[in-house]
């Protein structure tokens, strides 16, 4: 498994191949979930208030999986999710093509010839999100162990984004946790707030 930055997801036609900006490739996001992962991951302690700090440093694809690999307990799960995603994802656009009925047979041709050039891809795009959300688990289950009520991180780098995703896993944990995102100045600088309430 590799982690690559490919791009949108690809909508793909008879016509050729565009890319639907609204779901953007979750390599984008995956540093800085990594960066908060390594930032959070101290168990239990005695503070409930983090201040996440940015180092400056910037990881290949390759430093990702490692660390992936350090934080993920079913590294092998998600390679198997990926393959099936990505195989079930194709297959739709298939089954799409066969049940279009105002496309010409020379057109339907085009339109699986298109598929199939975008088949590795759709595996990368698929790996990059498994790997996020991996990471998203990984982050509420240091949330949960250390019991943190607060993190405050700089507005950049991505790092609003993916708290912003990871509230929709913690809500939807087994042992749900309540978090909340907000903003706020100080010392005329802008920093986000992620307010969590263990249940």
């Amino acid at each position: 498994m590799r982690l690559v930055e490919v791009g949108a997801l690809p909508k793909v036609s008879n016509k050729g191949v565009s890319f639907d900006h609204t779901k953007p490739d979750k390599y984008t996001f995956l540093h800085a979930a990594i960066e908060l992962l390594e930032a959070l991951s101290f168990g239990p302690s005695e503070t409930t208030q983090h201040l996440y700090d940015h180092a400056g440093k910037t990881y290949s694809g390759d430093e990702l999986l490692e660390l992936l690999k350090k934080h993920c307990r079913d590294l092998d799960g998600i390679l198997v999710s990926r393959e099936d995603k990505s195989k079930a994802l194709i297959k739709e656009q298939i089954e799409r093509v066969h049940e279009n009925s105002r496309v010409s047979e020379d057109g339907r041709k085009a339109w699986l010839n298109n598929i199939e050039i975008m088949r590795g891809y759709y595996l990368q795009y698929m790996t990059n999100e498994s790997a996020y959300r991996c990471a998203l688990e990984a982050l509420a289950q240091e949330i949960h162990d250390a019991q943190i009520k607060e993190v405050t991180f700089p507005m950049f780098r991505h790092y609003g984004i993916v708290l912003h995703d990871l509230i929709y896993v913690l809500e939807h944990r087994k042992s749900p946790i309540d978090a909340d995102l907000s903003i706020e100045k100080k010392d005329d600088e802008i920093i986000g707030k992620l307010s969590i309430q263990h249940r």
